[in-house]
């Protein structure tokens, strides 16, 4: 057995299929200077169809995934952008009088080293992406073919030493049991991918591998354990094609539950919603039973295009969203870029703490007209369902009645358009910062509903970049100050009688909700993939059992024990299908 890094969950059992390296070994090739400016246009014809050939994959991918994972290809498009990279191959080539595929070998090889020296993971693996734009560059000023993988073949479990996103990206996760790769870990764009996709993937084998593994070779793998074993025997074999076929046998379970209504065993009646960025995930989450949407992210709406979208153009994905949903609520965020979210035509300035900086309500407030064309679809689009909006990163209250006053502004204007809307379209704001928690009495006051972004929260209270592998395990949600802020939020809310509802991973995991249940939260809000593990737990819950567990996780003083005890609660529960109390008891 080869202990690796599990970075994408489920068991694969096959044989392997090694993908060669894609090294490239070029000689020093000197130009006559007098032909430069020909291998200037050498390179520029090279970025543009290598421009061309990552829009095509993004949208390709896209279609499987959404809008969320794809838009790692806005990285690689953005290398090809980058004055740094690009200037470090044209000095080459202009000083140097070197060949253009020997000036972006040798740029990407002096930025990965570079990479490579950084003390911190997530930056290493970063160093894959210029080399698989740079290889993708090099692929076609030298013509070369691409590197295919087999597609008529049995299944196989991939094996490389890097696997790249847009290799990643051809897959067919039909034939794809599971992956392997020497380097990367849980923050690399592939690990991201291959849980999209849902494909087990196992990562950083590199220097623990004594035998190196041969293309048909028996392999067993465990993507949440990161267990790796190489010829297995018998017992092994039989052992993890048990787990796996309970696996499928729960997923299978699972889905029995879409059309079932998420009741404890006493009673207690949750909303599970969906936190959509397309309609594609929308629809995947009314597969999955979700009772409305408790968080639309309307930053995808405003990707992949070269301007910003129309009000019409906004109005219309609104209004077939609050269709599809029907009866049940949809909440419209405002536009949340910055941080580590960008748009190709609207600069933003250069910062040293961009998740501190210029983003979500922030821009939207600067930029009225953009803000107001986004309003007004929404309110459009409430004349056609049950339309909340949200504003996001809310830190005053001074913000809090800016961008009602824009509301309002709006409203007047489509009166004067004669375009109906909802007038008592319900207005809240998301709970992400720690100065919106310590004012949230005030802010209640102010707006019809809280929802607590539980990433955000988590992350500014602890002063903690969770993607930041060297201080990733200081990430705590169950630590005492998180959870004390969440029962403030929510003891504001309840004040007023305005409703709180949560999103983000804390709501996803069902390990939270003993402290849901405590805290009367009535609506949680997640990914499509999470919503019947999620339903399936509430089903096998007593909410006064619950409670009492919850009861002692707010007085303890370490994250530990919090952790601790909300599995030991989980674990003590088996997996059935029965739940649910005849009367129920409504959460507010």
């Amino acid at each position: 057995m080869i202990q690796g890094i599990g970075a994408a969950a489920g068991v694969a059992i096959g044989k392997a299929f090694v993908l060669p390296n894609w090294e490239w070994s070029l000689p020093d090739t000197q130009v006559n200077p007098v032909d430069l400016a020909k291998e200037f246009e050498r390179l520029y014809e090279g970025i543009r169809t290598s421009k061309d050939e990552i829009e095509f994959i993004k949208k390709e991918f896209r279609e499987v995934v959404g809008p969320e994972e794809s838009s790692i290809f806005d990285a690689h498009l953005a290398i090809l952008d980058d004055p740094v990279f690009m200037s470090e191959i044209r000095g080459i080539i202009e000083r140097q009088y070197k060949a253009a595929e020997v000036a972006v070998k040798e740029a990407i090889d002096h930025f990965v080293a570079m990479f490579d020296l950084l003390d911190d993971e997530y930056m290493k693996e970063r160093a894959v992406d210029i080399k698989d734009v740079g290889n993708r560059l090099l692929k076609h000023l030298l013509g070369a073919p691409e590197v295919t993988l087999p597609s008529d073949t049995q299944p196989y479990i991939l094996v490389a030493k890097e696997l790249s996103p847009s290799q990643l990206a051809h897959l067919n996760p039909a034939y794809v049991l599971g992956i392997v790769t020497m380097m990367g870990g849980k923050t690399s764009h592939s690990s991201i991918m291959a849980r999209a996709l849902g494909i087990p993937l196992v990562a950083g084998l590199e220097n623990k591998i004594l035998t190196p593994i041969q293309t048909g070779d028996m392999l067993v793998l465990d993507g949440e354990t990161g267990a790796v074993m190489l010829h297995p025997d018998e017992s092994t074999l039989r052992d993890f094609t048990s787990r796996r076929a309970k696996q499928q046998r729960k997923r299978e379970q699972l889905e029995l539950l879409a059309t079932v209504e998420a009741v404890t065993k006493d009673g207690v009646s949750l909303r599970l919603a969906g936190n959509i960025s397309s309609v594609k995930e929308l629809n995947m989450a009314l597969k999955y039973g979700a009772e409305g949407v408790g968080l639309f992210r309307t930053e995808f709406l405003y990707m992949d295009r070269s301007s910003f979208p129309t009000e019409d153009e906004q109005f219309e994905v609104y209004k077939l969203v609050a269709e599809k949903v029907g009866k049940e609520t949809v909440v419209i965020r405002t536009l949340d870029i910055g941080g580590d979210k960008h748009l190709d035509y609207f600069q933003l300035p250069e910062e040293q703490n961009p998740f501190l900086g210029y983003r979500a309500i922030r821009i939207s407030l600067d930029r009225k007209d953009m803000f107001k064309t986004q309003i007004a679809a929404i309110l459009r689009a409430s004349h056609y369902g049950n339309v909340r909006m949200m504003f996001p990163m809310i830190s005053s209250v001074e913000e809090v009645q800016a961008a009602k006053a824009v509301l309002n502004e709006v409203k007047n204007e489509l009166d004067s358009r004669g375009i109906p809307y909802n007038r008592e379209m319900k207005v809240g704001i998301m709970i992400e910062v720690p100065a919106a928690v310590m004012i949230a009495d005030l802010l209640a006051e102010e707006v019809d509903f809280f929802s607590i972004g539980t990433n955000d929260l988590v992350q500014y209270v602890l002063a903690v970049d969770r993607m930041n592998e060297q201080i990733a395990h200081m990430y705590h949600p169950y630590h005492p100050g998180v959870l004390r802020m969440i029962r403030m939020t929510v003891d504001a809310a309840h004040s007023v009688g305005i409703d709180v509802s949560v999103c983000g991973e804390m709501a996803a995991d069902e390990r939270s909700l003993p402290l849901w249940l405590e805290l009367g939260i009535g609506v949680l809000s997640m990914s499509p993939q999470a919503l019947l593990k999620v339903k399936h737990r509430t089903l096998n819950t007593l909410a006064s059992e619950a409670r009492e567990i919850a009861k002692v996780c707010f007085r303890n003083r370490t994250s530990t024990e919090t952790e601790e005890q909300l599995s030991a609660y989980v674990g003590r529960s088996g997996f059935t299908l029965g739940g649910g109390g005849d009367s129920k008891e409504k959460t507010s």
